[in-house]
């Protein structure tokens, strides 16, 4: 399994941390997010969809450091369905779970959930998506998200040579799902980077995709985060904008998922892997994404090692149970409208094909197998 090391060493942590304080849960009986004679808390996890592979390994990889320390666990996954997601929220409330660790779909729509958990109590630790309009989000968890963007930008202007003058090129921007409150920050962090070559002419965007500011995200996201609508989109560019053999040389991804639709109307519209290939830029080094790198028909990836994220998040579940410190390393980035939320961020690395077997293989996110290595 890919996450056996990492699953080990924290499990191991958690529970000796657990075993230290056993006394102490039993001497809180009356809080919420203590053990107690009630046994060992009940955490839910709410995840969005199976449809994406991060999902299911986010979501294995923490109920298994959680349950190897000792809590029961409610994981649930919604089918990208806001209604479903609410009501396994309420589910996992009525059963009386003491923390809930939720990675939103919608992340404006669950304030009124959550004033039900906050009711009874209960902890609210937001896993990678912030949840926005309500008091009732204790801590958030993830990567820095506006990093992801700028070195996505960064790698599109050092591999083009803006930076020295090269251009023009032409370019098409993508950004992700407009329900998803990391999608703005993906976008704002490549377009800080990249609008100031898109003012003076080095980059060129002809199917007309031409943000005024990074606050126009929305105009170019791909709901849901969606492969197949990538791929629609860029096909209607591709034969809307690029007749007559006009090329183009970058796309701006903010992810695997939308990369992967690009890449197969690419192929579809006969561009070849090599020197007709255009940048291609992505995120969470997915396997196909992966292969795809290794192929030619992705240029990288912005790796968030999610077993990390998982980690923390358990660190977290336990610090509350027991009553303790929350480590958060950010107060002052993630307003949700509401509250500064807590936050603890994590650095997200670039993989290139050159570095897919030291950054991906030798870490064990992925077998040399897997990759046909």
């Amino acid at each position: 399994m890919k996450f056996k090391p990492f699953r080990v060493l924290a499990a191991t942590a958690l529970a000796a941390l657990l075993a230290t304080t056993s006394a102490c849960s039993e001497t809180r009986k009356d809080d919420n997010t203590g053990g107690g004679d009630s046994g060992p808390a009940l955490v839910g996890i709410a995840m969005p969809t199976r449809s994406l592979e991060r999902w299911n390994n986010d979501g294995a990889h923490l109920e298994d450091l959680l349950k190897k320390a000792g809590y029961k666990t409610s994981l649930q996954y919604a089918d990208n369905k806001v209604d479903q997601q609410i009501t396994q929220l309420q589910n996992m409330i009525n059963d009386k779970a003491k923390i809930l660790v939720i990675a939103s779909i919608d992340g404006t729509a669950l304030a009124p959930v959550l004033q039900q958990a906050a009711d009874k109590k209960v902890k609210v630790i937001a896993y990678d998506r912030l949840i926005n309009q309500s008091p009732n989000v204790d801590y958030y968890a993830t990567f820095d998200n506006y990093k992801v963007g700028q070195l996505q930008g960064q790698f599109i202007v050092s591999k083009l040579g803006l930076d020295g003058g090269k251009g023009p090129f032409n370019l098409e921007p993508f950004a992700g799902s407009s329900d998803d409150n990391n999608a703005k920050f993906f976008f704002a962090g490549a377009w800080d980077v990249l609008k100031q070559y898109v003012d003076s002419g080095k980059l060129v965007i002809p199917s007309g995709k031409k943000l005024a500011s990074n606050d126009d995200w929305k105009t170019v996201s791909i709901n849901g985060w969606k492969t197949d609508a990538a791929q629609a989109e860029m096909d209607n560019r591709l034969n809307s904008f690029y007749t007559g053999g006009k090329k183009v040389d970058v796309v701006l991804s903010p992810n695997d998922s939308l990369a992967l639709g690009i890449a197969q109307s690419l192929d579809s519209h006969g561009y070849k892997p090599g020197a007709d290939w255009p940048l291609l830029t992505g995120q969470d080094a997915d396997l196909a994404n992966t292969k795809n790198i290794l192929a030619g028909k992705q240029s990288m990836t912005v790796w968030k090692d999610t077993r990390t994220l998982g980690d923390q998040v358990a660190k977290m579940v336990d610090s509350i149970s027991k009553g303790s410190t929350v480590e958060t390393n950010d107060t002052k980035t993630y307003n949700n409208g509401v509250k500064v939320v807590p936050s603890y961020l994590l650095p997200p690395v670039v993989v290139t094909k050159d570095d897919v077997k030291s950054k991906l293989v030798d870490s064990g996110f992925f077998k040399a197998s897997d990759l046909g290595l």
